[in-house]
This record gives C-alpha cells, structure tokens and sequence, in this order.
C-alpha cells in the first residue's frame, strides 16, 4: 500500500497524507523495508525520489497480491452469503449454448465470484453427470428421469422432432408419408449416447436400418446438408438449415415421438448460484421458443 500511494501520488507529502501519516514516517517505513529485505526500491539521486527496477518490481507484485487479497475477501462473503464457489452445469446436445449467454452476463453481473463449468452431453449421458460426475443442474435432458430423493426436476417441454434430407436425397422427391420401409433403405444419421455407465437410449433406428454414428448436431448437421444420410432433428436446430434450402422437411407415417425435456438438480444443493439458476431459466420465453 505504500509503495502504491507513492506511485499514484508521485511525491512523499501527498502519498503520506493519503495514507494519514506524516512524509517523515513514510520516508523511514520504505527505508526500513529496504533495510530488512537488503533491496534498493528508491533512486534519491534525483530531485525527486524515482523508483528502482527492483522498487518497480515490488510495486507491481505488491499490486497483484492487494488484489489477490481483495478478490479472497469478496469470495468470502460470498460464501458466507450462501453464494457457492462453482456451479456445474449440464447441458443436453439439443440445448443451445447461444441462448445461455445473455443469462451468463446477468449472473456474473451479480455475483462474479462464483465459477460456472459447462458441458455438453448426449441422451442419457445428460442423467449420467447428474447422477454419476457430479453436475448440480442438467438442462434439457430427455427420457424419464432417474426416481431418486437426491434430485429434483421439472418438465421444461417436448422437443419437436421433424424428419429432414438434403434437397438432392432420393427421399427428397419421394410421396409423402414416408413408410418405415422407404426409411429402411437409406442410411440414419444419429447421435450416438454419451452415457458411459447409464443404459443407452434408443436412436429410434428402424430394423437394419444403415447408420452413421456422430457426438454432436453439429456434424449431424453436416452430413445430413450433404445428403449422406437422413433423420430427425430438433426444429429450432433444423430451422436456419431449412430457410437457407439446405435442408426440406419431409413427413414420415410412423412419426417419431417427441421428447420430453427435463431441468434437474440436486436436492441438497439450496446454494444462491443453482437457485438463481433455476429461477432464471424459467422466467421469460427462452423455453417457449425451444419446447412446446
């Protein structure tokens, strides 16, 4: 703090009566720590006492540690308030990251001390860091969830599913309905379930039906507009893709059923972080415009 008073300062009367003290007990407290650290901070050859490289050194390293120890204190109280340390959040692949973001600014408007971790999961893989690996919230998970005292969950909606070719696919021309036997003969593009421990969950393929396996909607995505392949996607991701031509929307006889989607956390978890989580993603129409 001393050395800091008398850089944003420039001079020993100022930086002294900053800090309550006479420009004689600032002078001896510098010179008593050069004395006892065996250092030079001060050049006094000049007519003004200019810092050294080592005093300019310790400035900036003392600086560094006052914020460290600012930063300490805010952490504490929030802590202290019921404000957890970090919050995991879970997040089913048909959830969009994008719309978290404004949501992430507010909360970090609040309360910044809190660390938020995301990741991204695949069918029952979104159950699994919940009940497995330790998430504190899941969003957008499918299936029934697990029947436990330790979680608790809402219904957020039902995915609305619609069965999509690349414009160029032979099911592209074909006659609506499409049957399951015409659906049979061309190869599925499916998501394939993160979930290591958990029972997968089905892909709604069809009896020998030929499949390509990816992680993600995105590359699902890509093959699909390369007419490698068809299936199913959730609207609001197929949405952009059917606007630009890429992809056409077909309908299909034995229609898939939707997906109802959960939010879920832990019960014994009532911090600040996850409440204010929960709260958030359930005012305004962020839900209403991914679910029905």
């Amino acid at each position: 703090m001393i050395l800091d008073a008398l850089d944003r300062h420039g001079s020993f009367a100022t930086a002294a009566e900053s800090l309550y003290k006479t420009p004689a007990a600032l002078s001896y407290m510098i010179q008593k720590l050069e004395s006892d650290l065996d250092i030079v901070l001060l050049d006094r050859s000049g007519h003004r006492a200019k810092f050294t490289d080592t005093g300019r050194l310790m400035l900036e390293k003392g600086r560094q540690l006052l914020s460290a120890a600012r930063d300490l204190e805010k952490q504490a109280q929030q802590l202290s308030a019921g404000w957890e340390r970090e919050l995991a959040i879970a997040l089913d692949a048909s959830f969009p990251f994008s719309a978290l973001l404004p949501l992430i600014a507010e909360f970090y408007a609040q309360n910044p001390q809190t660390r938020l971790n995301f990741s991204h999961h695949t069918l029952a893989g979104s159950w699994e860091e919940l009940t497995h690996h330790g998430a504190d919230i899941i969003l957008g998970a499918i299936n029934e969830p697990p029947t436990s005292a330790e979680w608790s969950w809402q219904t957020l909606g039902a995915l609305d599913n619609i069965f999509v070719v690349a414009p160029a696919h032979p099911l592209a021309q074909a006659k609506e309905p499409l049957t399951n036997k015409q659906l049979s003969q061309h190869r599925a593009i499916v998501i394939r379930d993160s979930a290591r421990y958990c029972h997968p969950l089905n892909s709604n393929l069809l009896d020998e039906q030929p499949q390509i396996g990816v992680d993600d909607f995105a590359s699902k995505v890509e093959l699909l507009c390369a007419g490698l392949g068809c299936g199913f996607l959730p609207r609001h991701i197929a949405r952009p893709w059917l606007e630009k031509g890429s992809l056409v929307e077909k309908s299909v006889a034995c229609w898939r059923e939707k997906d109802i989607t959960y939010m879920a956390w832990r019960s014994g978890n009532d911090g600040l972080a996850q409440r204010w989580w929960r709260e958030a993603l359930l005012r305004g129409d962020l839900l209403s415009q991914l679910y029905r």
